[in-house]
């Protein structure tokens, strides 16, 4: 089995490989995303402070010679419990859901740091889910790239199907009615509060789980490699549910796995056209702004059609 997925990816080179597998942890953000922007409606900048929390977690974890599988439940839960503050503050204190995502943004800032201890935690010589012993015996000297590659995507995989079995039970129905017509919720007796806030532990979750995996990739942690993760995510979702959620056959949660790739795929595209690294951000924003008007113009011709 593992020699027959050697050979279907043996001719994938260590740029492209590289593109894939960022493209595929990133995915694991825009589901997070994904959850809280077109089902609950709710834009919540949380998530550029609980990427970069997972990742501190992680590498903290890590350095401290703890196995790296374990890091990624705790990573989920301590973005969990970050989303559930920002549910908390809307909710409950009654901030507007904007301004919530960014007060628990910017603490999370110094969080990061004291759980770090530094801006940047480096841990090269360290096992991490693609080096540890397990992964050793099962992929032996299979290269490295092709060996991250299938472990991203057996979580990704995972992660997909247990959204997507969530999202078919009462309490999934209900996040979505929340999302959709919340006076609905509060007349089935519900109290629509506690859903925004198990959606935003649930999302922010997620996050943290995608810095996690992504510091376990880069072997190091960084205060600053949370910026921007919302608007990757945003635009991760906007052009998979643009261009394939209409789509029959095709989950909503399929497509923003396969937007996230090629969102990443379009940043390769412009590095290698000549950009440098520090002209990401403008490409990030030009990108984004791109897909949100030809998205806006699709709608209107859509409607303008009906």
């Amino acid at each position: 089995m593992f020699t027959y997925l050697y050979n279907l990816f043996s001719s994938i080179d260590n740029q492209r490989g590289s593109i894939l597998i960022q493209g595929l942890i990133f995915a694991i953000l825009a589901l997070g995303v994904y959850i809280t922007y077109k089902i609950l409606d709710f834009p919540d900048l949380s998530v550029d402070g609980t990427f970069p929390l997972g990742a501190a977690v992680t590498a903290v974890m890590i350095t401290k010679g703890v196995n790296p599988f374990l890091t990624l439940p705790v990573a989920f839960l301590c973005g969990a419990f970050a989303g559930m503050l920002t549910g908390l503050i809307h909710v409950k204190l009654k901030v507007r859901d904007l301004l919530a995502g960014i007060i628990i943004s910017t603490a999370l800032y110094t969080v990061n740091l004291r759980i770090a201890g530094k801006s940047n935690v480096p841990f090269f010589s360290k096992d991490t889910i693609f080096t540890s012993g397990i992964i050793g015996k099962l992929f032996g000297n299979m290269n490295t790239t092709v060996v991250k590659i299938i472990v991203v995507a057996i979580i990704v995989l995972i992660i997909k199907i247990l959204l997507d079995l969530y999202l078919k039970t009462r309490s999934g129905y209900l996040l979505r009615a929340t999302g959709d017509n919340s006076t609905l919720v509060t007349s089935l007796g519900k109290d629509k509060g506690l859903v925004k806030i198990l959606g935003l532990s649930l999302a922010n979750g997620l996050a943290a789980l995608a810095g996690c995996i992504y510091a376990q990739d880069a072997s190091y942690f960084d205060a600053s490699m949370g910026t921007g993760m919302v608007m990757l995510g945003l635009a991760s979702v906007i052009i998979g549910i643009s261009v394939f959620g209409r789509m029959q056959l095709m989950k909503p949660t399929t497509a923003v796995i396969i937007g996230s790739v090629i969102y990443k795929l379009c940043i390769a595209v412009a590095i290698a056209a000549g950009l440098v690294a520090s002209d990401l951000k403008l490409v990030y924003s030009v990108l984004f702004l791109i897909i949100l008007v030809s998205t806006t113009d699709r709608r209107k011709k859509v409607k303008a059609n009906a």
